[in-house]
């Protein structure tokens, strides 16, 4: 077999997506190395699991001490979003600033040239061409670039793009995703059949937290109660503090009586829960949204107003909308939607895609 030059850094969880992904690059002839990211709490059966399938396709293994970027970046950044009344994404902090940042560094400083992961998400090559007429020499330039794009993964219920908008092509040359042409399913016969000791269980949405997220945010958050209003006006319940609340939750509304009760608005100014018996209420429908801290895939400039499709949270179905710039500010934009949305959320990442291609993404306000 031939030898690559390439030296993949292949992020490694234990799970059958990262040891497949290990699996594959390995056996296209790639030197590579397991990362295990140890991240400040223990689960010592993944790490195991990862240091198993490494020694089973014989591959260097190191653990990398995350620990203090993971609690700075991504822990700290949830609960502090919470005590503004957002809704964080952890996941898309931890991706844009750890796995792709802190980690894709570490791997770099070991001598690796790419980092590679287990996401289910494709990447592709695109040729740009440029044209430019230059009449009063009656001559054409013509120049070809390549450009890295990202597009949904085969398995539509696996697919991670709506947490990976924040790459630019400097940092895109850099990342290699091996599985995202497969379906779940295949990835553990190609486990099974190699015979690796991958752990069984799937991983959980936020990886540091063992239960509810309201649990982990009654640990570090104080309880602030206050009223629970109707719409109008009156007071029906009390509320531990409004920050374990969202737009549209159901959940968690301790009232007693006819429910079930909705959120469709925090007053953080006077501390009051309302909500309404109605799901599909007016209150909780908007046309249109702000967002800003924007980041585009291509290098290319866009141009404004941008007709794409939506999501507006994960496993959300993407929508018509149309983009526009906000004067002044440069990493802000208005989204007007071609329908209303339900239980827009602030905190919460908007992802845009042009069919299958990831275009890029915002927070919303």
């Amino acid at each position: 077999m031939k030898k690559n030059k390439k030296i993949i850094a292949i992020a490694m969880s234990g799970g059958v997506d990262s040891s497949v992904a290990a699996k594959l690059l390995k056996d296209k002839g790639f030197k590579v190395m397991g990362l295990y990211m140890y991240l400040g709490f223990s689960d010592k059966e993944a790490r195991e699991a990862a240091r198993q399938v490494a020694k089973k396709l014989d591959i260097e293994f190191r653990v990398v001490d995350i620990s203090y970027e993971f609690k700075q970046e991504v822990i700290d950044y949830f609960i502090n979003s919470y005590k503004l009344g957002l809704t964080p994404n952890p996941c898309v902090k931890c991706n844009k600033l750890i796995k792709f940042g802190e980690l894709l560094k570490q791997a770099q400083d070991l001598g690796a040239t790419h980092l590679a992961t287990g996401h289910y998400l494709q990447k592709k090559y695109h040729r740009n061409i440029f044209i430019n007429y230059f009449f009063k020499l009656l001559k054409t330039s013509i120049s070809i670039s390549l450009e890295e794009k990202l597009f949904r993964s085969r398995d539509n219920l696996k697919d991670q793009t709506y947490f990976l908008y924040n790459f630019s092509q400097e940092k895109l040359e850099k990342i290699i995703f091996p599985v995202g042409k497969f379906k779940k399913s295949k990835l553990r016969k190609i486990a099974n059949k190699a015979k690796l000791p991958y752990l069984k269980k799937e991983s959980q949405d936020i990886c540091f937290l063992s239960g509810d997220h309201n649990i982990f945010l009654k640990e570090h958050l104080a309880n602030n109660p206050g009223e629970i209003r109707n719409l109008l006006g009156e007071k029906i319940g009390e509320h531990r503090g409004l920050y374990f609340y969202t737009i549209g939750q159901r959940r968690g509304i301790d009232i007693g009586g006819s429910g079930p009760y909705y959120v469709v608005r925090l007053d953080f100014k006077h501390n009051i829960l309302y909500v309404s018996k109605k799901w599909d209420h007016a209150l909780l429908y908007k046309k249109t949204l702000m967002a800003n801290e924007v980041n585009y895939l291509s290098s290319k400039k866009v141009v404004y107003p941008l007709n794409c499709q939506a999501v507006i949270r994960y496993g959300h179905r993407a929508v018509n909308c149309r983009v526009f710039k906000v004067e002044g500010e440069e990493l802000k934009i208005k989204v007007e939607f071609e329908k209303k949305q339900r239980a827009v959320t602030p905190g919460q990442s908007i992802v845009f895609y042009r069919n299958n291609e990831l275009l890029g993404g915002g927070i919303i306000e």
